[in-house]
């Protein structure tokens, strides 16, 4: 595949020049997050995973974290639930108080409390429940596009993507996504692109989308030719590296051009992330708490020692983060081998957690639909 020969992406009415989309991830992809990938570079950025039953019940913290900045002109949500009635109630906030111009559905998370409630990835496999959820979250929605989110199924004996997908196309989705693993395998092993391939083969009539194993903007460049999907979902790759957007837009242009900053730049941009965390948190011990978790993520490859980086990671304010970036070699060099690759845990294959019976059939037993319901009245999840 050529580049610079992509067309745009389509998501209904969205039209997307680079066809890069930022995946939901929790703890991570707040508006702070968000905001500082678009400043390098294009796409669609989603919103952390929020639980449809906190946004019915309009908990302050879910109501903070589907706010958007006004510069995030595309405003996406990313919801999980189980039940359709109340995953419906949810995109009817979005949409009748005009909170999102993008609505994801979450059915790729693997973890064990989401997927113990049979949420999250082991969902697709209960068929009528999947299509009930969609279909409702689709129709509620109206003019504002729904796309679905997804993994390859609970594990290899139990596949889900190319029945889900199908269903998720009838219904009216505007996009699917489909992250090559399944959730057994959580992030371990390496992505099946060829999974993507089949699914697009399958799924006909609007965008696929793939996802894993995207490290760098020549990953993303190779998924499109090997799969021909129609763009990429982009997620632990850009951890500590918000400006591979940056890379991803040059790639899809037909440039070469890559970001490759010393360690001064690195530095610049933890620190403007810890400043958009202050202003998303409105608090600064929050926001020092939060950036602490990057710094590995940052910092990886670079010579900045073991106590500058305990120190950065157990930082407490703007004053003191500057103190310890300004003692840091700013001209200290761009090092490919130690900072391309994977990043985040990878972990180890598991076998999901899931409700009783869940793999004995994929209809809905009464008993376990009634448990659905219930698990899902717990918020604290997602």
């Amino acid at each position: 595949m050529a580049t610079g020969t992509l067309p745009a992406l389509s998501i209904g009415p969205i039209a997307l020049d680079t066809p890069v989309v930022l995946a939901p991830m929790a703890g991570i992809t707040n508006t702070a997050f968000r905001r500082l990938c678009r400043e390098y570079g294009a796409g669609l950025y989603v919103s952390e995973m929020i639980t449809t039953r906190a946004l019915v019940e309009r908990t302050p913290e879910t109501m903070r974290l589907i706010s958007h900045h006004p510069s995030e002109s595309l405003r996406s949500v990313q919801l999980y639930g189980v039940d359709p009635k109340t995953v419906e109630q949810a995109v009817a906030i979005l949409v009748d108080e005009d909170r999102a111009d993008h609505i994801d559905l979450n059915f790729g998370c693997p973890v064990p409390k989401v997927t113990r409630r049979g949420g999250g990835s082991a969902l697709p496999w209960k068929r009528e429940l999947f299509a009930a959820i969609v279909q409702r979250a689709v129709q509620r929605a109206g003019d504002i596009p729904v796309t679905v989110k997804m993994r390859k199924g609970i594990d290899d004996e139990h596949l889900t993507y190319l029945d889900a997908g199908r269903i998720a196309e009838d219904a009216g989705v505007a996009a699917v996504a489909l992250h090559g693993r399944t959730a057994a395998q959580h992030y371990s092993g390496q992505a099946d692109w060829d999974a993507i391939a089949a699914l697009k083969q399958h799924v006909t009539s609007v965008p696929v989308l793939g996802n894993g194993d995207i490290w760098q903007a020549e990953d993303a460049l190779r998924m499109l030719e090997q799969t021909g999907a129609d763009g990429v979902v982009v997620g632990r790759g850009c951890l500590g590296r918000p400006w591979l957007f940056g890379d991803l837009a040059a790639a899809f242009s037909g440039s070469d051009e890559r970001h490759r900053p010393n360690l001064g730049q690195v530095a610049d941009a933890f620190r403007r992330h810890a400043e958009l965390l202050v202003e998303f948190f409105n608090e600064q011990d929050r926001a020092c708490r939060d950036i602490r978790k990057h710094v590995a993520w940052y910092f990886k490859g670079y010579p900045i020692g073991g106590d500058a980086r305990r120190a950065l990671a157990a930082v407490s304010s703007l004053a003191e983060l500057d103190e310890l970036l300004g003692a840091l070699d700013r001209e200290s060099p761009y090092n490919a081998e130690g900072v391309e690759g994977q990043r985040g845990r990878a972990g180890s294959p598991r076998k999901p957690a899931l409700p009783d019976g869940w793999l004995e059939s994929p209809e809905l037993s009464p008993a376990q639909r009634e448990a659905l319901i219930e698990d899902e009245s717990d918020t604290r999840g997602g």
